[in-house]
């Protein structure tokens, strides 16, 4: 008898991958609406907000997991875990081939001359987003990946140990590093990105 999988969600990731390996494509599908929209957001942040590299690296995150379906051994990691770990390397093998150049600097900011109320608001956003793009690019690969996944994508420190392979207390050193680093590079910036007069900024 096959189990069924429930398409509310409770069925968990690993359950699903046993379905997929057993021939389920409906489990397939299941699994990928769950995953894929996570790792495309997180290469996303990693790369820069290239939209296309972070595509193409969920892509290869999904079919690399298809793959492994067959032997996929429940109990032993997460999905998500595995998944975050092979699009965390595939990041950075794109990154490596580029040369690691910025694709969004605060200079890309658009110029908005919009009359209409809010627009000062959302140039100022646009601004602080670019900003905070283009000051995680300044930072060692391991940080920026320690604090994406920290403060970006919600994860705790034991998950981001497991998606790194390294130790909690290596995941907490990198993610306060990184966090006075980006503190650092945008600290001569606060004018300029319109926190000059948030109380809370400094």
């Amino acid at each position: 008898m096959t189990m069924a999988f429930d398409a509310q969600g409770e069925t968990s990731d690993e359950a699903l991958m046993v379905l997929y390996a057993n021939g389920d494509r409906h489990a397939a599908l299941a699994l990928a609406r769950r995953i894929t929209p996570r790792v495309l957001a997180y290469a996303a942040r990693l790369l820069s907000g290239d939209r296309a590299e972070a595509e193409d690296v969920a892509q290869e995150t999904m079919l690399r997991l298809w793959k492994v379906a067959p032997e996929w051994r429940q109990g032993e990691s997460k999905v998500t875990t595995w998944a975050y770990r092979v699009a965390t390397n595939l990041c950075i093998d794109r990154q490596r081939s580029r040369g690691r150049r910025r694709q969004l600097a605060l200079d890309d900011a658009p110029e908005v001359a919009d009359p209409a109320p809010g627009a000062e608001g959302r140039l100022i956003e646009a601004r602080r987003m670019a900003a905070l793009e283009a000051a995680l690019s300044d930072l060692p690969d391991r940080q920026r990946q320690a604090v994406v996944l920290r403060h970006l994508e919600g994860m705790t420190n034991p998950e981001i140990a497991a998606i790194m392979e390294i130790g909690v207390e290596a995941v907490e050193s990198l993610t306060a590093r990184g966090k006075r680093a980006l503190s650092a590079i945008l600290a001569g910036r606060k004018a300029a990105l319109g926190y000059e007069d948030d109380a809370d900024a400094g």
